[in-house]
């Protein structure tokens, strides 16, 4: 926080000692700054610390290091080992793209000329910075093309202030001008250690020769600051990289888990637990089986008597019951989901070919929940820019409002002028406005050729000297003790001499917070229709730990807070504690380098790529350029997000609970023996190959509503802000839904099947024909299950619900008969034929999966008919509102295609250019440009208007 600097503050970096023209006596950093999450050395450790969090992956860790036990694993030593490198793999080459992504970016910022590269700068270099520019370092000013010294900042990406302050060399240095003379100063610098206080600084200028000379926080120029109104300023810089003020206010790049991914974790180890209890029940099982028919059927090969080898079998066996390939599937989905906001159409801004970004893809269902947004005004929510429209004068109102242009000025009503030709009652009074217009501030103007550019205190006071110029009045020139103006209405040019300057300060009052929430009274802690306003000094008390929870109560009983002249590392501080108390999903959103740290601290930060740098888009997860894109990033594909990756999760964890509790059942009959039921390669590319799809189809193109409904009825976004659609609530009714599943699945065909009989050829029922017929209902009965859930079909759902079944029957009948060829499966032999000759396969193939999906297809229209919801009622006016051909779309050749395959058309569409571009152009945009307006300025406005002579020419360095 801003404030006075503490003695424990000071005590935070030791003092250091810089020498002028001279070797550094100490190292210090370098001025390369980054962003990025990795680098080469730190990439494996960090990583595998990420993904280890992930508790999927640490269970299959776990698996894989048990089956290097011998005699162990009844599935192998590989079997889960390469299925989890290669899901690190994946998960590795999409981070090291996302993450080079980041490295470019920062590459661009370092890249940025001053004299040389700015990484390339050091402690003690002498720098020139010329009007325009980003001050690449936290440097004191040595002399300026200003008079005494004084130079102008815009501080916006620090404090977002975009009116300028007042900087001012010492006196002892601002006549060193030269190549020469600064090349022959010699001397120290004496100051307090790198600290994170944006409006202090305590040093001593030693130069030989002369006395030493106190150095304060008004000879300090700060990285991230941008010159104004000043040609040049030359500065030594004392912090580079992150020692500087500005990185010293952003917080380390944190690594981001959502919500939802935090939820799937537990559920993992809920599952985990499960399978524990089913490998516990094995266990006990297989000890009592063997104590009690040991001698009868003395010639099975019994399993071992020893508990615990017994135990880590079972776990080992059980452990696909927790989805490995759900991890590769969320990577593939959430990849794809960026994607598809990278390639919005309605979120590329033209003006400055500028597309939105998702600069990570594992944040994408956080957009679907966030309940409370924490935003930057300047550049963020307003541009800042104003206009001249209408005046009034001698009772009659003047101005009229036609469309917006590229002008400051929009005023357009010809009476005015008329009225002054055709001495109009009021004639006199109209020259006297626009006389005080166009002389009564603090304006400088400069000539570029033959065109003035004028530099105001504010855009207010632009925006009215030019609506004075527009209107003939034209400011010319500025004197120390006269202003020069040329009214070209009346052909004359006037000198009018300053009198004073008059600055209108406005002082907010501010009240105690205690009394505030006395007032709320019962209404504390619940929302009420009123704002919060509080500045940045008394923040840094209310942030304190005596009020802290005051002001928490206070601010949430509030539908705005709206904080003035904060610092960054107070917007962070503000974010956390309401992150850290609330349990709640925050997004924080800004443009400017002071943004960053709110940013980082959020759940989902969100950077605009306005007029005040890359830095906080570059350390965004998700990159904009404009403030009304996050509508649509937030109610459609946030929601969208978040519905198709919780789908993806439940329908994964659905699939498996089906197929591998099976094996539970079967244990039953075949005495806890650890005999499976399905053959091996089987269980294996159950998950890769004949159930694969549907996840993916569900997590990429599902959709409960069309972009168009979402935003018109915002009220659905409470649904996924709410997790309506992923709690424990719905895990455990999945589970349990799956549960009865499996007990259908099984035991009815078991019992039609449980006589023995032999086929004409010979062959006789056993376990693996009972197991292909099962695994033949799970294949269909889950897929049909997936079609279930899916609300938006497309041709790729059609593909991946009647795909996969047919895929299944085609391996199955290759399989059955590539024995002889192959050495391969022998036991499958012949299966395929067995099984589609049997009558009763084919009546429980219309059987099982019916008995099974009748009780889901009941309970929602028993919900849809009792218990109608929001989203319910939308998408019947959907379906009644869609005419023929309305919700269809023509491609090139007319032919109709869907919403869906609209967008998927997209995919082969040449994306629009980076959003992270090495050589982006400043945007000229008439904001910002002042003399500072601050209360306690080092240089009173009085003698800023009084230095200036712009009828001279300023001077240049040799």
């Amino acid at each position: 926080m801003s404030g006075a600097t503490s003695s424990a503050d000071l005590d935070e970096a030791p003092a250091r000692t810089i020498y002028v023209n001279q070797p550094q006596q100490s190292k210090f950093r370098d001025n390369q700054v980054s962003t990025a999450k990795y680098s080469v050395v730190t990439f494996l450790p960090r990583f595998l610390y990420e993904q280890i969090r992930k508790a999927a992956n640490a269970f299959f860790l776990f698996v894989a290091l048990l089956q290097q036990i011998p005699d162990v694993s009844p599935t192998g030593r590989y079997t889960t080992l390469v299925p989890l490198l290669f899901i690190l793999t994946i998960a590795g080459i999409k981070e090291i793209i996302e993450d080079y992504k980041r490295h470019k970016a920062d590459s661009a910022v370092n890249k940025k000329k001053t004299v040389g590269k700015t990484k390339q700068l050091e402690i003690g270099d002498i720098v020139k910075v010329t009007n325009g520019q980003h001050l690449p370092a936290d440097m004191i000013i040595v002399s300026s093309s200003e008079p005494q010294a004084m130079c102008y900042i815009e501080t916006a990406n620090l404090d977002g202030e975009t009116n300028l302050k007042i900087r001012q060399g010492l006196s002892q240095t601002a006549s060193l001008q030269s190549r020469e003379e600064l090349m022959k100063v010699s001397g120290r610098i004496e100051c307090e250690g790198p600290n994170r206080h944006l409006y202090d600084f305590v040093g001593t200028l030693r130069l030989d020769g002369q006395s030493p000379v106190s150095v304060g926080p008004d000879q300090i120029l700060l990285r991230g600051a941008q010159l104004r109104n000043t040609q040049w300023v030359l500065g030594i810089v004392v912090y580079t990289g992150h020692d500087t003020k500005l990185m010293q206010n952003s917080t380390k790049a944190p690594l981001k888990r959502s919500n939802v991914e935090k939820v799937t974790n537990m559920q993992i180890l809920v599952l985990f637990c499960i399978l524990l209890v089913m490998a516990l029940v094995s266990s006990v099982g297989a000890l009592l089986w063997n104590r009690t028919h040991g001698e009868v059927v003395w010639y099975l090969e019994m399993l071992s008597v020893n508990f615990g080898y017994n135990l880590l079998t079972f776990i080992i066996l059980y452990n696909n019951l927790i989805p490995i390939s759900l991890l590769v599937t969320l990577e593939v989905v959430k990849f794809t989901q960026a994607l598809f906001i990278n390639w919005d159409i309605d979120m590329y801004y033209p003006e400055t070919d500028t597309p939105a970004m998702a600069r990570t893809s594992n944040l994408n269902e956080e957009l679907g929940q966030v309940k409370y947004l924490f935003s930057d005004k300047t550049g963020t929510l307003t541009c800042n820019i104003m206009t001249f429209k209408k005046c009034s004068i001698a009772g009659v109102t003047y101005g009229q409002l036609p469309p917006s242009t590229s002008e400051s000025c929009e005023f357009d009503d010809p009476r005015l002028l008329q009225n002054i030709e055709n001495d109009h009652p009021t004639a006199v009074h109209i020259q006297e406005f626009l006389t005080l217009l166009a002389v009564c501030h603090t304006v400088v103007p400069e000539r570029q050729g033959n065109k003035i550019i004028y530099q105001a205190s504010s855009p207010d006071e632009g925006a009215l000297v030019k609506g004075a110029k527009r209107l003939g009045y034209v400011f010319t020139a500025r004197t120390p003790h006269s202003v020069i103006i040329d009214a070209v209405s009346t052909g004359w040019m006037w000198r009018l001499n300053i009198i004073s300057v008059c600055v209108f300060i406005l002082q907010a009052t501010r009240a105690a917070l205690t009394q505030h929430c006395n007032n709320l009274g019962d209404s504390l802690g619940k929302e009420n229709d009123i704002a919060l306003i509080i500045d940045g000094h008394t923040l840094k008390y209310a942030l304190s730990f005596e009020v802290r929870q005051s002001f928490l109560h206070l601010a949430l009983s509030c539908k705005a807070v709206i904080c003035c002249r904060v610092s960054p590392l107070q917007k962070s501080e503000i974010v956390d504690m309401v992150k850290k108390h609330v349990n709640a999903i925050t997004l924080a959103i800004g443009d400017g380098a002071n943004d960053v740290g709110m940013i980082q601290t959020a759940h989902v930060g969100v950077g605009i790529s306005g007029n005040e740098g890359m830095q906080a888009t570059n350390c965004s997860d998700y990159a904009i350029a404009q403030f009304s894109y996050l509508e649509k990033l937030l109610l459609v594909h946030g929601a969208w997000s978040y519905n198709r990756v919780t789908k993806c999760i439940l329908y994964c964890f659905y699939k498996n609970v089906v197929l591998y509790i099976i094996e539970l059942w079967f244990a039953f009959v075949n005495g806890f023996s650890g005999q499976i039921l399905f053959e091996r390669w089987c269980i294996g590319l159950y998950n890769v190959i004949f159930t694969a799809l549907p996840p993916f189809t569900l997590g990429i193109f599902e959709r409960s509503c069309t972009q168009d409904s979402m935003l018109r009825f915002p009220q659905l976004y409470k649904i996924t802000q709410n997790a309506d659609g992923f709690n424990t609530r719905v895990f455990w009714g999945h589970c349990i839904n799956a549960l009865i599943h499996s007990i259908i699945l099984f035991w009815f065909p078991l019992k039609v099947l449980e006589h023995d009989a032999v086929f004409t050829n010979g062959q006789g029922i056993d376990y693996l024909f009972v197991g292909n017929i099962v695994y033949t209902y799970v294949v269909v009965t889950v897929c049909l299950k997936a079609g279930l859930e899916t609300t938006a079909w497309t041709r790729f759902s059609h593909l991946a619900v009647w795909g996969s079944m047919l895929l299944w029957l085609v391996f199955f009948g290759v399989y059955s008969a590539i024995w002889s060829v192959f050495p391969i499966a022998p036991d499958m032999l012949g299966q395929a034929g067995m099984v589609l000759r049997c009558g009763y396969f084919w009546f429980g193939l219309f059987l099982v999966p019916t008995a099974c999906l009748v009780k889901d297809v009941a309970w929602r229209a028993a919900k849809h008919v009792y218990h109608k919801t929001l989203l319910e009622e939308v998408q019947e006016l959907e379906t009644k509102t869609r005419a023929l051909g309305k919700a269809m779309l023509r491609d090139s050749n007319g032919k109709s295609v869907n919403e869906r395959d609209h967008l998927l058309k997209r995919l082969g569409r040449k994306t629009p250019p980076s959003l992270f571009r090495a050589h982006s152009v400043q945007q000229s945009v008439s904001h910002g440009y002042a003399f500072s307006q601050e209360e306690h300025g080092v240089v009173s406005q009085s003698e800023v208007v009084r230095s200036y002579d712009t009828t001279k020419r300023r001077a240049e360095v040799q």
